[in-house]
């Protein structure tokens, strides 16, 4: 085996040790802070026991796996790289001709690798958990269940009144501007079960409390149809509502998301949520092999500068200055202000600019 082999798989051996140790302390205290949080919010809820408290956190953890993964990138780059050079390793390697960026090589891959994993492979399972604790955190901690369904079949909403009368509507469509349902049926319920009135109509608008329903033909049971130019249903749905509860993206895998936002967009609505979500976890793989320039700027050098503790702090400070960065153009791409392939990639792009720029400056090789 050649010596740039066996220097690889050293590199890469460190890396992902380093980067294992920190990702577990870090899911761990999140785990337990998680769990100390929900203990706290579930304060008088009669359905909230220690064991299903201990279930809610548990289906937490692959999601939050997800956004600290990152962070563990950074700062187990950051540890790797700095205990290669105390202990003049990457001195030697410098010394027999290695370049910087090549024994950079194994981390960056590894980086990549972990990247691809995440998405591919380990997002659909986070997404179907995370989906499981929003159900249940709903039912358990706020006494509610899902009330939007949006399919290939069309928009499906459970309302009530004001006296807490349950119905069910179905629509094609939901033009947001315009506030309305095309080709709306209304299923109005008894104690939950049984049908006791219906109305399908060509048009309902969505007012301050009522669905302005025109154009359509109501059923009674026991009675003839009733056809009808206009008439009100009551209800307690607001447009944002709608908007708000249907599946967050933090709830869909990888692979479903295209598909969804399709059907989103067919049906009327906005696509702008999901569309950033997904163009993120394209650019997560690149995000992650940035982190490892970042840490490994500001951790070969050490051995040379002085200042340990001012060059780790200054790494961790670059890594929540980008998260920082990310909320903040993550915003402005929520808001339309920029696209959302940009508002996407923008946090990864700075990363590898100010990664590379900065090993270039100071490094020869």
């Amino acid at each position: 085996m050649s010596p740039w082999k066996i220097l690889f798989r050293y590199i890469a051996r460190q890396f992902f040790g380093w980067c294992s140790s920190v990702f577990a302390m870090m899911l761990t205290i999140v785990f337990l802070l998680d769990y100390v949080e929900l203990i706290r919010r579930a304060g008088t809820k009669p359905d909230a026991s220690l064991l299903t408290l201990l279930e809610l956190a548990a289906l937490k953890q692959p999601y939050m796996a997800q956004q600290i993964l990152p962070f563990a990138i950074l700062f187990g780059t950051l540890m790797a790289f700095w205990r290669l050079t105390r202990s003049h390793e990457l001195v030697v390697a410098r010394a027999s001709g290695v370049s910087v960026w090549q024994f950079l090589a194994p981390a960056i891959a590894g980086a990549l690798v972990v990247g691809v994993v995440s998405v591919m492979l380990f997002n659909p399972i986070a997404s179907t958990m995370q989906r499981t604790y929003e159900n249940l955190e709903s039912r358990v901690l706020h006494g509610s269940d899902q009330k939007f369904t949006l399919s290939n079949s069309g928009l499906w909403l459970r309302q009530s009144d004001e006296a807490g009368n349950p119905s069910v509507v179905h629509a094609d469509r939901f033009l947001l501007r315009e506030k309305a349902l095309n080709n709306v049926m209304f299923l109005f319920l008894a104690n939950d079960t049984t049908l006791n009135r219906r109305i399908d109509a060509k048009e309902a608008k969505l007012g301050d409390g009522v669905w302005t329903v025109s154009d359509g033909t109501q059923w009674i049971a026991g009675q003839e149809p009733q056809p009808f130019e206009s008439m009100t249903v009551p209800t307690n749905l607001t447009p944002a509502k709608i908007q708000d509860s249907f599946a967050p993206p933090e709830t869909m895998s990888f692979w479903e998301l295209p598909g969804f936002i399709r059907l989103l967009e067919a049906s009327g609505f906005s696509s702008q949520r999901h569309r950033l979500y997904f163009d993120a976890l394209l650019a997560r793989p690149f995000l992650l092999a940035a982190m490892v320039l970042i840490a490994a700027s500001f951790s070969l050098r050490m051995h040379r500068a002085g200042g340990t503790t001012l060059m780790i702090a200054a790494g961790i400070g670059s890594g929540f200055l980008l998260y920082f960065l990310s909320y903040v153009v993550f915003d402005l791409g929520l808001s339309s202000t920029i696209p959302t392939v940009l508002a996407a990639w923008t946090p990864t792009g700075v990363s590898w600019l100010v990664g590379v720029s900065m090993l270039l400056h100071l490094e020869d090789g």
